[in-house]
């Protein structure tokens, strides 16, 4: 994969015609939040001075207010890694056009809170917000430790494709193809599905202070687990954050001059 890519492939997706943005408007009023977005959004810009990289980060502004995604707990910094390698990978021609969803899961936080979100980019909205568990190996409460080996019962990071449904030891699940090689590209070996889990509730956090854990799967709660399945499945994007994720291919600069050429 090459690097140094033109920041003009990372907007082909977003909706918005810009005219005139004036960002200070859009910024979150969460201190620690606008601390991380606060350089991008200190004076306005016309639209003949905009560069790809002001309207990705305009819109990203747009959609994190819109879609209210600071109160449901959402970190913008994570965020914007998940919507980097959103479009990065649209860019490359490895999502469906067709679709604008994304699922983005931050293990950076513990697993008493709902720390999974499905977000329809085109409505600007969340889905759905809640709970899920990691890998056995990765630890207790907080997931640390993140693995793409075979038994390892860890969560493994970055960006993945959803595939097929399947029904099989878990019931109703889906299956994972991990596009990140070095992060998670055993997901198939390594049987990592989507799928539900009784260990997955307020109950369970209730009795033990914290989710119970699988091995490496992201597993939902029984309740919701079948809607989430039907909304994401078929080829649309799910990103985990966690220790090391930055490693990602998807997270630098890519030259996206021969996809573009064979689109």
């Amino acid at each position: 994969m090459k690097k140094g890519m033109k920041w003009w492939g990372v907007v082909l997706t977003f909706l918005i015609t810009v005219t005139t943005l004036s960002f200070k408007n859009s910024v979150p009023s969460s201190p620690a939040n606008k601390q991380n977005v606060e350089r991008d959004t200190t004076k306005n810009f016309s639209n003949e001075s905009l560069s790809p990289m002001d309207i990705f980060n305009g819109d990203l502004l747009t959609l994190y207010k819109l879609a209210d995604l600071e109160s449901a707990g959402l970190n913008f910094d994570v965020l914007k890694k998940a919507m980097t390698g959103y479009h990065n990978l649209k860019d490359l021609n490895l999502l469906p056009k067709d679709k604008a969803l994304l699922t983005v899961v931050d293990f950076t936080k513990p697993s008493t809170e709902k720390r999974l979100w499905v977000i329809d980019l085109a409505a600007q909205k969340i889905l759905f917000n809640t709970f899920v568990a990691h890998g056995q190996g990765s630890g207790e409460t907080v997931a640390e430790k993140f693995s793409n080996i075979t038994n390892s019962f860890q969560s493994s990071v970055g960006f993945y494709s959803t595939a097929e449904v399947y029904t099989g030891k878990h019931g109703r699940s889906l299956k994972l193809d991990g596009l990140d090689a070095d992060l998670n590209g055993k997901a198939r070996e390594r049987a990592i599905v989507v799928h539900g889990a009784d260990y997955v509730s307020q109950e369970f956090i209730n009795r033990t202070g914290r989710l119970g854990r699988s091995q490496g799967c992201p597993a939902l709660p029984m309740n919701l687990f079948t809607d989430v399945i039907d909304n994401i499945k078929g080829n649309t994007l799910l990103f985990i954050n966690g220790n090391g994720v930055d490693t990602s291919d998807y997270l630098k600069e890519i030259d996206h001059t021969d996809s573009k050429n064979q689109a």
